[in-house]
Formats: C-alpha cells, sequence, structure tokens
C-alpha cells in the first residue's frame, strides 16, 4: 500500500469518524469566541473560517465572537494614547473606547467576515450596539490600600459587562445561511459605548440563546492541573474546586467561571481549546479524541 492510499484511507477513515457527531450537533447553536494569537496569524483565521463554514454546511448554527487586545493597542501605540489594565481589563476613557469600537467593530470584524465569506460562508458583521444585541452597565474595581487598609473605588472608565442580550436577531440567522460575527461592544442605557470582554460578552450571549456549546478559542492548551498537565474533562464541581485550591489563577479565573455561568444557564457543555492548533475546533468537535478541556455539570 503506498503511502498516497494510506493517507487517503485515513480520511476517509476521519470523515466516517465525524458523521455521527456531525448528525448529533445538526439544529444546534454553538457560541465560539474566537481570540488569541490566530487573530494574528492570516494562516490560523483562515483555518478557522474554513472550520466555521464547515460547521455551518453540516447543519450547525455558530455564532461568533471575537476580542481584539493586541490590535486596540497597536493602534492606541500608533495614535499615542496611553493605556493601562487593572485585573486585566483595560481603563478605557472617552477617547480610547472610540479607538475601541472602531478597531473592533472595524478592522477586525469584517477581517473575520472577509475570511468567512472567502471560504464559502456568508457572514454579517454586529456589534452589541446592532439590533439591541448587548446592554451593558459600567464595571467598577475595588482595592485596598496596602497601608490604610480603606477600600477605595477604581474607574475604569467606559469598561462594561452584559447585563442583558436580546437573542431576537442572532434567532433570526438560525433560519438562514448567515453566520453572525459579534464585536463586544456594548449599549448602556443613556446610549454610552461600552467595551466588555469578549469572554463575557460570549459567555452572555450562549447563556441568552441556550447555546448547547460555549467554545473558548483562546492562546492555552485548556485547563492544567496543579502539575502542568491537561485536564480533557471536569465537572463543574472540580472547577470550583481548583480555583478555591488556587489550581486555576490569574486570568483563567474569569474565563472559567464564565464557563461556569453558561452551564448554569443550560449550556450542555464547554470547551476550553487552543486557538493556535490548526482546525482544533474539528479536533475537538468531530473526532473521538478531542482536544483542550470539556467542562460539564
Amino acid at each position: 500500500m503506498t503511502a498516497t492510499t494510506q493517507e487517503q484511507l485515513q480520511k476517509a477513515k476521519t470523515l466516517a469518524e465525524a458523521l455521527p457527531y456531525m448528525k448529533q450537533f445538526s439544529g444546534e447553536v454553538f457560541v465560539i469566541k474566537f481570540g488569541g494569537s490566530a487573530m494574528g496569524s492570516r494562516e490560523l483565521m483562515q483555518n478557522f473560517a474554513r472550520d466555521v463554514v464547515l460547521l455551518k454546511q453540516v447543519g450547525i448554527n455558530p455564532i461568533i465572537v471575537h476580542g481584539g487586545g493586541p490590535q486596540i493597542s497597536q493602534m492606541l501605540e500608533k495614535l499615542k494614547i496611553r493605556s493601562s489594565f487593572v485585573d486585566g481589563l483595560r481603563v478605557t476613557d472617552k477617547e480610547t473606547v472610540e479607538i475601541v469600537e472602531m478597531v473592533l467593530c472595524g478592522s477586525i470584524n469584517k477581517q473575520i467576515v472577509t475570511e468567512i465569506n472567502l471560504a464559502g460562508g456568508f457572514a454579517v458583521g454586529l456589534s452589541g450596539k446592532d439590533g439591541n444585541l448587548i446592554s451593558a452597565e459600567k464595571i467598577s474595581r475595588k482595592k485596598s490600600d496596602p497601608d490604610s487598609n480603606i477600600e477605595q473605588i477604581l474607574d475604569l472608565g467606559f469598561v462594561g459587562e452584559p447585563t442583558k442580550v436580546n437573542p431576537h436577531i442572532l434567532k433570526i440567522f438560525e433560519n438562514s445561511d448567515i453566520i453572525p460575527v459579534v464585536a463586544p461592544i456594548g449599549r448602556g442605557d443613556d446610549g454610552e459605548t461600552y467595551n466588555i470582554n469578549a469572554d463575557s460578552a460570549a459567555g452572555a450571549i450562549a447563556s441568552a440563546v441556550t447555546a448547547r456549546k460555549l467554545i473558548m478559542l483562546s492562546d492555552v492548551p485548556g485547563v492544567l492541573d496543579k502539575d502542568g498537565k491537561l485536564i480533557s474533562k471536569a465537572s463543574v464541581a472540580t472547577i470550583k474546586k481548583m480555583i478555591s485550591n488556587k489550581v486555576i489563577t490569574g486570568g483563567m479565573i474569569p474565563k472559567v467561571e464564565t464557563c461556569l455561568d453558561a452551564i448554569k444557564h443550560h449550556s450542555e457543555v464547554v470547551h476550553i481549546l487552543d486557538g493556535r492548533v490548526p482546525h482544533v475546533l474539528l479536533l475537538e468537535l468531530f473526532t473521538d479524541h478531542g482536544s483542550g478541556t470539556m467542562i460539564v455539570p
């Protein structure tokens, strides 16, 4: 048997392995948060776009929510606008939020839309402002002064968290060939613009549409145990215990808390995947061995 024949047989085997998963997931809604280094790589973005188009072709309804922190930082630096962070959140004044909206809703959103359309899909870009999709309120953070132990309220400016998601426009897309691509910008009660963490926006949307799966693509292989080894499957109780035991720390805490909240609001499972792995979506969804960490109730 030649090497070429073996490769063809392996491809056929992979397709046969994928079939039951395709049948199982047909008609379901998956919310996919796209972020991390994959957004800065044309090849990885093209792979992601092809994967998303394939999901739509087999009857799955993907909703894409994207980040864009590095691209925002580059633009602010280019415009000589200083930026700082508190607990991983960008302090966003009036001038900065205009740049954030421009980058997220403009260049990044349209780049992802374009790649999906070039891959044969029919993508449409949205922000949380469109169709009253995401209502938001201002986030505040507290900090204790180490000397006086007096708690201070830190003003992060126009940084928000979702208070309500109106899924009406997304429900319309479910019954069409359209793939929505959402920029995490929200609208306040008085019409102000809020910059929202993409993980939080994706989690809120997943809860609002009762997505079967919330899939987080990032720059981590998944949830790691105390020895740094990947945990392929974990329950909600296990994740909570890992947080309390300080096995999960830093920026992973808000990420997994978003995952837990999505499960609380009836998402069947949540996946944390390494977006740097080519075609990681297909590996997780359509193969027996999967990829990353799957969090279950």
